[in-house]
């Protein structure tokens, strides 16, 4: 897995203003910010370093669910930081805007190393083929070519997503802070598990074509492996559901989870 080419592929977080602002849900309660805190804000950018923030220049644009709560879905926007080739960490936010809320983190990991994992730890890992192959995983504002070559980098992979605060999602309501236990977030593996809309209304805010991008990404097919996690989903919604083209659960193929 070359996940390290996902670092010369991203330039920098300009690629979420090209694909156009999204706000985040709702601002969290609380008193303006007064002068003596934007004046300690200032001399901190001057003086401080940031250095654990920088190369978190990965933007990607999907979907989740919550595993225990799969009818509570929302978008995610993922800033990560590739920390070599099979190795990353991003941050969750509701928007990509400069309001935007942090609601969750995840960290995405090879094939290689998720076959290293202990049986007990592996169900806490969802895969990425469906996210990939369906053409609901995006990377705003770059040519698809290079969107084609980082998704290629993704194939196999996993992610482990903690969604710590519920800020709004298809129309529920939002918590005002971050309240309660993190919720361990799923991806979806077939076509009808997001809730109708989602993605659609998702495309039509960042002129984006999901449709197109999965039909973009069909020779990435012959890259797809059984996965664990793919069926842990299966039968539990209220609607159709249909099987995406090599997106195959390890047990359902003969394999371990």
């Amino acid at each position: 897995m070359r996940f390290g080419k996902m670092a010369s592929i991203a330039c920098c977080l300009v690629w979420a203003l090209a694909a156009g602002s999204v706000m985040a849900q709702d601002a969290p309660p609380g008193q303006p910010k007064s002068g003596k805190t934007k004046t300690l804000e200032a001399g901190a950018k001057l003086l401080q370093s940031k250095a654990p923030l920088r190369g978190f220049d990965i933007y990607l644009d999907g979907f989740h669910a919550m595993k225990e709560h799969p009818d509570m879905q929302m978008e995610a926007h993922h800033y990560c930081r590739q920390v070599n080739e099979d190795f990353a960490q991003c941050v969750l936010f509701d928007g990509n805007s400069a309001s935007a809320n942090m609601n969750g983190i995840e960290y995405i990991i090879s094939e290689r190393l998720f076959n290293s994992l202990q049986q007990d730890e592996r169900k806490f890992w969802h895969p990425h083929n469906g996210e990939i192959l369906s053409g609901q995983l995006v990377a705003p504002g770059i040519p698809d070519a290079a969107e084609h070559a980082l998704m290629k980098t993704k194939m196999n992979s996993y992610g482990k997503t903690w969604q710590v605060w519920n800020t709004g999602h298809q129309g529920m309501g939002a918590d005002k802070l971050p309240l309660g236990e993190p919720l361990l977030a799923w991806s979806f593996s077939r076509d009808g598990e997001a809730m109708p809309g989602l993605a659609e209304a998702r495309d039509k805010r960042m002129d984006l074509n999901t449709a197109q991008k999965r039909r973009q990404r069909a020779d990435l097919l012959p890259l797809a492996k059984p996965q664990s996690g793919v069926d842990d989903l299966k039968g539990k919604f209220n609607r159709p559901t249909l099987d995406i083209p090599g997106v195959v659960d390890q047990k359902a193929a003969g394999g371990t989870k």
